[in-house]
């Protein structure tokens, strides 16, 4: 079917309906209409790292540990598996001729908000603070996700949650945003705008207002910024009973049919919830077009098309895969991969990694390493082999007979009641502690998930009391400590209590493998963070203060614990002959995507360790006025060299890249120097003491 016989057949399809039938297939949990030859449908899916929610599935890294891999054709590599494995659960969903909440094809990912304050729970689902970083991951994920033809989608992808959100999760349903226009357009709308130009099919919106407006029925979000200025085509869905909040929290409308009129005449298309069954009320009472109605169904009646749900699946180019499909051993190796990929290496004093097979005795101590949380995160789906770190382990000393090995969870996950103080004993008896803490799924996430009062939120960002306590009590013991860390966003920790730290995000179904692979050397660390680390709650600005100020690497006035994009590893990198050629700096005669300058320089690898680095590239303009960024992330590049060899790279920056956001929103090209940083690290000298290489600087004027 061409577009032309495609939209023919849409408005048919409009044309014969009721408005009752037309309401309800608004809803995400849409009814049949077998006249019309339109099936029952629900749109709630989800996969944001895996498909979530539906048995059996590949276990990917939490989204912020796939963030840390700085590598976006693995991201796009991971999707395009789970949208195999998607495609293939619908497959067997539509054999059982079941069409129930998570068998379908709408997929509810990417999340592309950007951290602004890690004790927010839903971190974890997200790419990190920096708004590059983030679009490139996020579109790396669609364009796997979706696939390469825009009119036959293998699933459809979302970019949620449109916009600045990352509220206290307590407050999401009652919150109002009010960041500047500068903040607006500067940290909080990029990655939105770049899914949109990459084709992702779908936007959901959040539950908090934004300048008064709640997000899911904004004039200024939906329809100003988002179908007229962006020119987005697709549809546009609420966040679950996010509507009902317009009259029961808001108070932005008094009725629910006052509700639904205000989201759909301001084209949220989709409502994932309930509130829309009294959109027919509202078209009776005058307060909605049944043209507004019918937009909105078009727009959702093109998905379905574009996903082939009018035909026989079997018919699908996607229609031969079914459960064999499905965790399969090549996605598991690919999920190991990821998980490689993502561990951070935040210090190694004395070398003490990797662990080298000798005669040891090694002492695996902590409530993670049998935790099957904190491989998870939260949105997930499972298996029957989740891999912990002690069975990593354990599978990885097996053919090194010098070493021998012991284990005790040490304290409690959640509080001290479990500590056991002669368990500190053992670590006087191991030449290697290798210590096992942070978090999992139910300390932080989304509101509702968690054990905590803070509804997935956290208060402070330092290591459980309980748990510091008891790393402090090993560290007295005097053998040397591997401190491993979960979790989905900075966690402040004193790190003289440990000689060597990785952090794990929430790493997967093969997790322990991974951090197996690193401690004992199979694999090189090559992970990077996409979050800044601060050093203690009190540097933080107040939670619900929406302004960037002291913010993220771009604007943090602290010095921090570890600063965004750091990473060590087991070899030694240096960069070095720095070429730049100005192709065009007169900023009057420049478009927005032409050359200003090239750049090459060299990436050597002069250590002992094959490796892969993340080379980073920032824009610093010199004179600042006090609400500029530091330094902007513009590139990244993860290279794999050999042990005692070299690469060239080369790149370009264009206009775009020098562009400054004015106090309006606008995007405004300055005269003047500005600085390029190329380094493993955002620049600083914090960066430089904790062993990353010193940047290589260069210098260019815009005239």
């Amino acid at each position: 079917m061409n577009i032309k016989q495609r939209e023919d057949e849409i408005d048919s399809l409009i044309n014969e309906m009721t408005i009752e039938e037309k309401v309800s297939q608004l809803l995400h949990s849409s009814m049949a209409i077998p006249r019309l030859g339109i099936h029952e449908y629900n749109w709630w899916n989800e996969c944001l790292h895996g498909v979530a929610r539906c048995g059996n599935a590949t276990v990917f890294p939490q989204a912020i540990g796939l963030a840390a891999t700085f590598n976006t054709e693995l991201a796009q590599k991971e999707a395009d598996a789970i949208s195999t494995e998607a495609r293939a659960n619908y497959n067997e969903s539509q054999k059982a001729n079941i069409n129930v909440q998570y068998r379908g094809l709408t997929f509810w990912t990417p999340n592309i908000n950007i951290v602004r304050d890690p004790r927010w729970g839903r971190a974890q689902e997200t790419y990190g603070e920096d708004p590059y970083l983030t679009s490139k991951m996020g579109i790396a994920f669609v364009k796997g996700l979706q696939g390469d033809d825009n009119d036959n989608l293998k699933v459809a992808a979302c970019a949620k949650h449109f916009a600045v959100h990352s509220c206290p999760e307590k407050d999401r349903h009652t919150f109002n945003a009010k960041p500047s226009k500068k903040d607006l357009w500067e940290t909080y709308l990029p990655a939105f705008k770049a899914l949109v130009d990459a084709g992702v099919e779908s936007v959901m919106g959040a539950y908090q207002r934004l300048y008064d407006e709640p997000c899911c029925g904004s004039k200024l979000l939906l329809v100003d910024i988002l179908r007229k200025k962006w020119e987005f085509k697709g549809h546009v869905v609420s966040d679950c009973w996010a509507i009902r909040d317009f009259h029961e929290n808001h108070k932005v409308t008094k009725t629910t049919a006052e509700s639904a009129a205000l989201a759909i005449t301001n084209t949220c298309d989709l409502n994932c919830g309930c509130t829309y069954h009294d959109a027919v009320e509202a078209i009776h009472k005058n307060l909605l077009s049944e043209e507004s109605v019918n937009e909105s169904l078009a727009r959702l009646l093109r998905t379905k098309f574009k996903l082939g749900l009018f035909d026989d699946y079997k018919k699908s180019k996607w229609g031969n895969l079914d459960k064999k499909d499905i965790n399969t051993p090549q996605n598991r190796e690919l999920a190991l991969k990821v998980a490689e990929e993502s561990i951070v290496l935040l210090k190694n004093k004395n070398s003490l990694l990797p662990i080298k097979d000798e005669k040891k005795k090694i002492l695996v101590i902590g409530p993670t390493a049998t935790n099957i949380g904190s491989l998870m995160g939260n949105y997930y789906g499972f298996n029957a082999k989740l891999v912990t770190i002690l069975e990593g382990i354990i599978g990885k000393i097996a053919d090194m007979p010098n070493i021998t090995l012991d284990y005790h969870p040490g304290c409690g996950m959640y509080n001290k009641s479990k500590q056991e103080g002669w368990t500190l004993g053992m670590a006087e008896n191991a030449d290697v502690v290798i210590a096992c803490f942070g978090l999992d799924n139910m300390m932080e996430g989304e509101e509702g998930d968690s054990i905590e009062t803070t509804k997935g939120d956290r208060d402070f960002i330092e290591l459980p009391p309980h748990q510091e306590e008891y790393l402090r009590k090993l560290h007295q013991r005097g053998t040397p400590i591997v401190l491993i860390l979960s979790g989905g966003a900075a966690i402040a920790f004193p790190e003289d209590l440990a000689d060597a730290v990785l952090y794990t995000w929430y790493p997967g179904e093969e997790g322990g493998t991974a951090v197996a692979n690193v401690l004992f050397g199979k694999t090189n660390p090559s992970g990077h963070l996409p979050v800044t680390f601060p050093k203690r709650t009190s540097d933080l600005p107040d939670f619900s203060d929406y302004s960037m100020k002291d913010r993220t690497y771009r604007y943090i006035t602290k010095e921090p614990l570890y600063p965004f994009g750091f990473g060590l590893n087991y070899s030694k990198f240096a960069f070095s002959d720095l070429q730049t050629k100005i192709v065009n700096n007169k900023a009057s005669s420049l478009q927005d995507s032409d050359n200003i300058c090239d750049i090459s320089l060299k990436v050597s690898n002069t250590g002992d360790f094959d490796g892969k680095e993340v080379v980073q590239v920032y824009i610093s303009k010199n004179k600042k006025t006090n609400n500029e960024p530091l330094y902007t992330l513009r590139k990244y590049f993860k290279i794999d060299i050999e042990s005692k060899k070299e690469k060239t790279i080369s790149f370009n920056l264009k206009k775009e890249d020098f562009f400054s956001i004015n106090d309006d929103g606008e995007q405004v090209l300055y005269q003047g120097d500005y600085t390029i940083f190329i380094a493993e690290s955002s620049p600083s000298e914090l960066s430089t003491r904790l062993g990353a290489i010193s940047p290589l600087i260069e210098t260019i004027t815009i005239q």
